[in-house]
């Protein structure tokens, strides 16, 4: 039997005023935990900063934090797995409660849902748009988290074994969340304190731009996760058009024995066809999906549950 080895994850990018505090409250925090701080093309002295700190420090080339996080989720081998952000925001010292958690409840992952400790901890607009996308999560996949954005989050090995990282930006944490509200993983979250960035920190977060991608990145993930409703949602809405643009033909039509506006008739019928096709490529694909589905289930079970045994475990 071993203790679980516990990874902390630092995705950076022009961090240099706050990365060495990061690294220090987490190596205060977790002393057995080895701390990686991966750069990401920063143009400041983020690496040397981050490597005097006592961190292990590699480069991922392709920008964005999703490509980042693709990287490190491949090359970091552990049993627990503490991912936060590099900007001294996410309170080091909880991580540990967290920890424990995952490991006392064999979670996948346990999600911290951030309470701000100032004003200028969340930059104006990012408190509603975070509450509108968790809500359009839930109307879309039937639950959700309280804090989808959170980029502090504890992973046990089998979710960051198994989870195909397709995003390339600040998309990234919506897809981790739906990946975890698919294969109906066991997740929790815990309160957690967020703090504004020290001086000479700066969000790299755009509130329109990534809040678009985000949205995106939504709507492209309930067509692939949900086709049949998707696809059937627009199969049934050109059905509806179809058959009111249709009954002004048919009443003249059992009137007159005639059907004078032709155009409109070709339209209505197809309007049909299309709502047909629709129909069918919805239920096509729900079986393609169904059969993906089980396909990432039976990876995520190759990997052992967390445990407080380590390596012995479950």
């Amino acid at each position: 039997m071993t203790e679980p080895t516990v990874a902390v994850l630092l995705p950076c990018y022009n961090e240099e005023a706050a990365i060495a505090q990061t690294v220090a409250a987490f190596r205060a925090a977790l002393p057995a935990a080895t701390i990686y701080v991966y750069d990401n093309n920063s143009r400041d002295r983020t690496v040397a900063v981050a490597r005097a700190a006592g961190a292990v420090v590699r480069s991922e080339r392709i920008q964005g934090k999703g490509a980042v996080v693709r990287r490190m989720f491949a090359d970091v081998d552990a049993d627990v797995y503490v991912m936060a952000d590099g900007d001294a925001t996410y309170d080091a010292a909880s991580a540990p409660a967290m920890v424990a958690r995952m490991l006392d409840e064999q979670l996948d992952m346990v999600v911290g849902s951030r309470i701000g400790e100032a004003a200028a901890a969340y930059r104006r607009g990012h408190r509603f748009g975070n509450a509108l996308l968790t809500g359009m999560l839930t109307r879309l996949f039937g639950r959700s988290f309280t804090d989808i954005l959170s980029g502090y989050r504890v992973f046990s090995r089998r979710f960051v074994k198994s989870f195909p990282v397709l995003s390339v930006g600040f998309e990234i944490e919506t897809e981790i969340s739906v990946h975890a509200l698919e294969l109906k993983m066991p997740v929790a979250e815990v309160e957690t304190p967020y703090f504004a960035r020290p001086d000479g920190s700066e969000s790299k977060l755009s509130t329109y731009r990534d809040g678009w991608r985000i949205v995106r990145t939504i709507a492209m993930l309930y067509r692939i996760e949900r086709p049949l409703w998707f696809f059937g949602s627009i199969g049934a809405v050109m059905a509806v058009l179809a058959v009111i643009l249709a009954l002004p033909l048919v009443v003249t039509y059992m009137h007159t024995g005639l059907v004078p506006r032709f155009p409109t008739a070709i339209l209505v019928t197809g309007l049909m066809i299309l709502a047909a096709l629709n129909g069918f490529a919805g239920l096509i694909l729900d079986t393609v999906v169904r059969g993906r589905r089980e396909v990432r289930r039976l990876a995520y079970l190759a990997h052992r549950a967390p445990s407080n045994a380590g390596r012995g475990g479950a």
